[in-house]
């Protein structure tokens, strides 16, 4: 099978595309022949050397993978050869085939194609797992997702509007808001951090947003803090600002705010039947046509560098899929 591997840590082009053995499950593991992985901004980070935990070269980059299962190891019975899945993995989806336990394989609807079910995978279940699980949004509350056309954006845009949320979408610009306005953003900012403070509480006859998504952090997190609601709840899942703004007690204390942190790859590891169930819930609302998708564009496996590379640039609008050619 074609893998493509880092042997040596630097930018999207140093990725390497070989040959490698095809892949054999132990005792309650699966194979799945890979149809489409996504591209996530953590991979370029893994390439590039600078993520939090890196495991030893060569391997194979690749957060998660649609595909057909060809292969299953002993005391599997939940899985059979031939069922389409997507898995949520650490490490492998830049590759033919991958290697998982049973218990990361989600099996896909029908009506979900590999390269939609690798665009939902990450980004839907973070965007679940911090509006629902971590910030427990409900009908009616207002909610603010930042870096609304990126593919967490984008599926937390979706998803807040499929709970019955109010959504106010702040984007880098026109067009990536125009994106969160088709996926049903109630109103589009594209606010400058000196702005964000005054344009939310306009929105909002002064009240403040009820629920935050954030996937910026830095001083758009310190003016989004200014403008939230008594009660209201943070959710940090990044730092695209490539700043930290150290955060200010007070402001919290004064409004009962809530800020919750969310490494939504922890859950596949620690709780992968809430992972599971988390998937299922969003492939549900999927088949019933209340969200989908958002796939900006995809590239063939041996130009997997060229698009991690187009996702580095910030030319993306939604999500960036790789895939091999499994139909």
């Amino acid at each position: 099978m074609r893998a493509a591997l880092v042997t040596e840590f630097g930018p999207p082009s140093s990725l390497v595309i070989e040959d490698v053995p095809d892949l054999v499950p132990g005792p309650g593991e699966v194979v799945i022949e890979v149809g489409a992985v996504s591209i996530n901004f953590p991979d370029i980070l893994v390439v590039e050397g600078t993520y939090q935990t890196l495991p030893p070269r060569p391997f194979v980059p690749g957060k998660e993978a649609a595909g057909r299962v060809i292969a299953v190891g002993e005391d599997v019975d939940r899985i059979t050869v031939g069922q389409r899945v997507l898995t949520l993995v650490e490490l492998g989806g830049y590759a033919e085939q991958v290697v998982v336990p049973e218990a990361l394989a989600v099996e896909l609807p029908d009506s979900m194609s590999y390269e939609e079910a690798a665009a939902f995978g990450l980004v839907a279940s973070t965007a679940h797992l911090g509006l629902f699980r971590r910030a427990h949004v409900q009908p009616g509350e207002t909610v603010l997702v930042t870096g609304a056309g990126g593919g967490v954006g984008s599926a937390a845009v979706q998803l807040a509007k499929a709970r019955g949320a109010r959504v106010i979408a702040l984007a880098q610009d026109g067009i990536k808001g125009e994106l969160a306005r088709r996926q049903g953003a109630d109103l589009v900012l594209t606010s400058t951090a000196e702005t964000l403070r005054d344009d939310l509480l306009a929105a909002t006859d002064g009240n403040g947003v009820d629920v935050v998504l954030d996937m910026l952090g830095g001083d758009f997190l310190t003016q989004i803090i200014r403008a939230t609601a008594w009660e209201g709840r943070i959710v940090i899942v990044g730092f695209a600002s490539g700043s930290q703004s150290p955060i200010k007690p007070g402001h919290l204390l004064v409004k009962n705010i809530s800020v919750v942190g969310l490494q939504s790859s922890d859950y596949h590891d620690r709780n992968p039947e809430l992972m599971r169930s988390t998937l299922a819930e969003i492939f549900g609302l999927f088949d019933q046509g209340r969200i989908n998708a958002a796939v900006d564009t995809t590239f063939p496996l041996d130009k997997v560098a060229d698009a991690l590379q187009y996702v580095k640039d910030g030319k993306v609008k939604g999500k960036v899929v790789v895939t091999t050619g499994l139909g």
